[in-house]
């Protein structure tokens, strides 16, 4: 997928038991950040800027969406000890992740294995993929998703 590519369609449960779809945000600018695993250093950094940014993005009407592998259980657990106040969608089977490109090989320590890569995509309210910020670094990386919403306005 590329930028200016029509997003595609998702159909992920959320931590609260509903199920998103892209059918459903229509009209809206999403924020899609997908991020490897609940509780983690990295991830909470970026799920906890987002949830203090969270009041700007919906000055913007933006959904923000967190997405990972993670089991609904993970993902309601996380949610609660960070009090994030967007939805969590399971991703199981990394299908949407890996229609968007960001389910990839990795390394550490000198092993290899797939996992997320540390993305975020904008999707437009027509439905098409904005913004694609990939292998993302936390800091500073909230306001610069932000200034790019900014800019679909």
């Amino acid at each position: 997928m590329t930028e200016g590519d029509r997003a595609p369609a998702f159909s992920l449960k959320a931590d609260d038991g509903t199920t998103v779809t892209l059918k459903s945000l229509a009209g809206k600018n999403v924020v899609l950040f997908f991020y490897p695993r609940d509780d983690t250093p990295g991830c909470t950094k970026e799920a906890c800027g987002f949830r203090d940014a969270l009041p700007r993005f919906e000055g913007i009407d933006a959904v923000v969406l967190g997405v990972s592998p993670d089991s609904l259980e993970s993902h309601r657990k996380f949610k609660q000890k960070y009090d994030l106040p967007f939805p969590l969608l399971v991703d199981e089977g990394h299908r949407l992740a890996d229609e968007l490109g960001v389910w990839k090989q990795k390394s550490m320590y000198g092993l290899k294995f797939m996992g997320i890569e540390r993305t975020t995509v904008i999707i437009d309210r027509k439905g098409r993929i904005a913004r694609i910020f990939p292998k993302v670094k936390v800091p500073g990386h909230v306001e610069e998703v932000e200034k790019a919403v900014r800019e679909l306005s």
